[in-house]
């Protein structure tokens, strides 16, 4: 039998080789989603439950995720957050989407009725591509001692508000301005034509609205401090933003707009090419845990898709949902119609006219 000091130089060899390839075998979770979804205290947690898992984050939106996995068939990521209106049409048109596994979800600690939503929305040929992660509104907000009358998207527009609204130019703006004009741009999806004829009259519209605009936000934060500062004294906004303001200064608060505002709730999705799934349950599984939601609603502003999901929420924050909504104002929500193919490719064209415009 050789010595043991004969022996170490081996045994160290293979120590290393074993933990090597240990480290190899660890698996990557490659998140694209909102900024607020994954907070790092999250993935800490989330990481110290699964040592074996690494969790990789992309922040993104809407239109960035649908580009991304457009670019690349469905690779380059294992678990994305799009809207429920993203998916299906998305789906339809490029392919990169997988159906889900339900049996590996906790769908019992969802809210019945936005299970049941998504469901509807993203399932194709029989099988379900997407399940609830968060939910909430756009809509508008206020500073409620200088705007006590703000209450219609196209208030935004009003000259005695000249200098002192804010809005993003994205989709949204133009679904709640075409609402405010007496359309109703969900039921024009059926017919192009009329929904491009739309587009063009709120287009005009908003180009001619632009002095009114003090600044186009890009992001939650860029809003919070015009609203803040005074330097806007209401803008379009998601809810959650409105919410965060709140908990800040009272006097901001989410305005549900009189026809409606909008609701979206996004989703769990997994990409075609995505090569982590077991690791993307394991993901879902532990955000949607009561102690989780309340940790992301803090967050994000919004409320988890789980039942009692509006209790989960911190004090504050459920606080603001109590003091912007009514009963009435609830059943008043316009959810997202699903997109149909070339919508997408109609409004970017239409928010390119309007940036070109309103950038001189």
């Amino acid at each position: 039998m050789k010595k043991l000091t004969e022996r170490l130089p081996v045994l160290a060899a293979a120590f290393a080789f074993a933990t090597a390839t240990s480290v190899a075998q660890a698996e990557t979770l490659r998140l694209l989603t909102w900024g607020s979804y994954a907070p790092d205290k999250v993935i800490e947690m989330f990481e110290a439950k699964y040592p074996d898992i690494d969790v990789e984050v992309t922040f993104s939106n809407n239109e960035e995720m649908v580009a991304k996995l457009r670019a690349t068939g469905g690779a380059g990521f294992d678990l994305a957050q799009p809207s429920h209106d993203r998916v299906h049409g998305a789906q339809l048109e490029y392919d990169i989407y997988k159906p889900m596994d339900l049996s590996k979800i906790n769908t019992a600690a969802m809210d019945p009725s936005l299970l049941d939503g998504v469901k509807a929305n993203t399932t194709i040929d029989g099988a379900v591509y997407s399940v609830p992660h968060q939910w909430g509104t756009s809509g508008l907000m206020a500073d409620k001692t200088k705007a006590p009358d703000f209450k219609s998207w196209a208030d935004l527009c009003d000259p005695k508000y000249k200098g002192k609204t804010s809005m993003r130019l994205k989709r949204t703006i133009l679904l709640g301005t075409a609402f405010a004009m007496g359309e109703d741009p969900f039921a024009a999806y059926n017919d192009l034509d009329k929904y491009q004829q739309i587009l063009d009259q709120v287009a005009e519209k908003l180009i001619a609205c632009k002095d009114n605009i003090k600044a186009y936000w890009q992001g939650g934060d860029d809003l919070m401090s015009l609203m803040l500062s005074g330097e806007a004294i209401a803008s379009e906004t998601w809810d959650s933003t409105a919410f965060r303001l709140y908990s800040e200064n009272p006097n901001i608060v989410f305005v549900p707009p009189e026809t409606g505002a909008l609701a979206w709730i996004d989703t769990f999705t997994l990409p075609r090419k995505g090569k982590a799934d077991d690791a993307a349950y394991k993901w879902i599984n532990f955000v949607m845990q009561p102690e989780i939601v309340t940790l992301i609603s803090g967050n994000s502003g919004a409320v988890g898709a789980v039942k009692g999901g509006v209790d989960l929420m911190p004090d504050d924050k459920r606080a603001a949902v109590q003091a912007a909504f009514t009963e009435a104002d609830i059943a008043n929500l316009k959810f997202f119609a699903n997109i149909p193919p070339g919508v997408e490719d109609m409004e970017g064209k239409t928010l390119e006219r309007i940036k070109a415009a309103t950038s001189n």
